[in-house]
């Protein structure tokens, strides 16, 4: 029996094109593992997925049949952000989610939960939402968010994890950092969908990355339509934007495996898979 727990950790996944992503590598992974081996993207299934689905709606949001069909998948929480009140439907159901949570550091008025303990082979993994301050709504303060309820956490949890969900990178090494300090397993940033090069571990044995990219359209601005994007960009003018649907599509992410014994990342890797949906039809086809 291996002495690593291995956490799969997928970023903001945006809209239909990121959701057949998902599904296509998920299945992967449990149907034709040795494809994934082969491509030299992990070398054993991870025990626990967690995936951020605050744009996997059209692009902003989910809605409540959505939310359904990924938890019909290997997935064992669902992350989200700013962005996951988009639907308001999503206020008829995230109460009653056993998946789903929001960022811990709204007011607690609001629906929802900022963090889950989930039990998995016998541990028990906490995963916390946190939303970032630098350029994103102004809500209550993370820092003490995390610091308020850490300690009832760990009573309860072996592994502790975090989405930060945050616009700054800056905000977010920071935060890596003082989350690294006070005994957390591993930190995934998310939101921004360009997944950094910078994947380590922390000097207390946090895993770290600074975004940990997004799953969506290859050929997108952050999972976006080019032409909207540009109109918007050039002329200062509102303009809708609207999700790349494009056959070719990719899932980043990260896997951090994680010391049974000690709670502390023993590996970090960084995750891009590609598909051309197109030619896998065509191959299927011939």
């Amino acid at each position: 029996m291996s002495d690593l727990f291995h956490i799969l950790f997928l970023g903001d996944v945006v809209g239909r094109p990121g959701r057949r992503a998902v599904t296509n590598f998920l299945n992967k992974i449990e149907n034709d593992f040795e494809s994934i081996k082969n491509q030299g993207l992990m070398e054993v299934k991870p025990d626990f997925v967690i995936v951020n689905v605050e744009n996997a709606s059209h692009g902003f949001g989910l809605t409540r049949k959505n939310h359904g069909e990924f938890c019909e998948l290997p997935i064992d929480l669902l992350t989200s952000g700013n962005h996951i009140w988009d639907k308001k439907e999503v206020f008829e159901y995230i109460e009653y989610s056993e998946k789903l949570i929001r960022p811990l550091n709204y007011p607690d008025s609001v629906p929802g939960v900022g963090y889950r303990i989930v039990e998995k082979d016998g541990i028990k993994i906490a995963v916390v939402n946190l939303l970032g301050k630098v350029f994103m709504p102004d809500i209550d303060s993370p820092w003490d968010a995390l610091e308020k309820v850490l300690p009832a956490i760990k009573e309860q949890a072996n592994i502790v994890i975090i989405d930060y969900h945050a616009e700054a990178t800056a905000e977010k090494m920071a935060f890596a950092y003082f989350a690294d300090d006070l005994g957390v397993s591993a930190f995934f940033g998310t939101h921004t969908h360009v997944q950094t090069a910078d994947e380590k571990i922390l000097k207390n044995g946090c895993a770290y990355i600074t975004d940990a990219g997004f799953c969506g359209s290859s050929e997108s601005v952050i999972g976006m339509e080019f032409d909207n994007s540009y109109k918007r960009l050039r002329t200062y003018l509102p303009e809708r934007f609207d999700v790349a649907d494009l056959d070719v599509v990719e899932v980043n992410g990260m896997i951090a495996s994680i010391d049974k014994n000690t709670f502390c990342a023993a590996a970090v890797k960084r995750i891009k898979y590609v598909i051309d949906f197109k030619k896998e039809k065509e191959n299927m086809e011939g």
